[in-house]
């Protein structure tokens, strides 16, 4: 991880999602620490390569659960519990940890959804199919074609910053995709959150014209957490909210909701050990 040493600022802990890495929260981490947060972009595990290297092997059995646990362990070794900030499938990982009781509060943009939500509308299937027609997918590293990434999340961009970030991409591991889009075929609903177990407060945003993590299914993850949950819709914006044209309303729109965090006794805000 990389950020600040400052011990006292507060702390974003920022979680990448699929085919990602800590280089896309580039720009909020810019604003974030120019506002005196302590910035920590994580990195998921097997994804550290560059992109042209060939995966690990172990990438494709990858599970949500493993994720879950990597990052867990990463923030039991902060002196206080971070402010989570997930995109996409990183998204979901903050609810699994908000969950477990490891966030302050959580950020989710974009959010993959848990388990017991249904999500694959159309567009969701149009996103994944490039990927589900090679059989044993649910096993093995996969990335999707270039010209289904820019349908199901670069649409927005201009076409050459398309390309460049579409050249950062790695490879994800198609057991954790399976895990998130076939949970009904999972039997150990490895992606399922306990919204009771959830006591901090969320907010859940999306963009209206997001085609892999619709809007009408973004609004059921926040209605899943009740009270604790700000959902906001961006109009002209899509999934690719760390950089699409206009990221900075969406990154200074969470500052002005993290001012308004209500205060924690600072013994309620330790990290419990793993």
């Amino acid at each position: 991880m990389i950020g600040s040493s400052d011990n006292d600022a507060e702390t974003l802990f920022m979680i990448h999602g699929m085919w990602g890495g800590p280089g896309y929260w580039d720009n909020f981490r810019g604003i974030f620490e120019s506002l005196g947060y302590r910035c920590l972009a994580t990195t998921l595990p097997y994804h550290g390569h560059a992109p042209t290297d060939d995966a690990d092997p172990r990438l494709g059995r990858t599970s949500i659960r493993d994720y879950a646990d990597a990052l867990e362990n990463e923030i039991a070794t902060l002196a206080k519990q971070p402010i989570l900030i997930g995109h996409s499938m990183g998204g979901l990982l903050a609810q699994v940890l908000a969950a477990r009781g490891r966030a302050r509060a959580a950020v989710l943009l974009a959010p993959a959804s848990p388990a017991g939500i249904f999500a694959l509308t159309p567009s969701v299937l149009r996103s994944f199919l490039p990927v589900m027609t090679h059989w044993g997918f649910w096993r093995k590293p996969m990335r999707q074609p270039f010209s289904t990434a820019v349908y199901s999340m670069l649409h927005l961009l201009p076409p050459a910053q398309q390309r460049r970030t579409y050249e950062r991409f790695v490879q994800e591991s198609g057991r954790a995709a399976c895990e998130i889009g076939l949970w009904p075929l999972d039997p150990h609903r490895t992606t399922r959150v306990d919204a009771a177990a959830v006591g901090c407060p969320l907010l859940v945003i999306v963009g209206a014209e997001d085609r892999i993590t619709p809007a009408k299914v973004v609004q059921k993850v926040a209605r899943k957490y009740a009270e604790r949950a700000t959902f906001k819709i961006f109009a002209n914006h899509a999934h690719w909210l760390v950089e699409e044209p206009g990221w900075q309303d969406i990154a200074l729109g969470i500052a002005d909701w993290l001012k308004h965090l209500p205060a924690e006794a600072e013994a309620s805000r330790e990290v419990r050990p793993v």
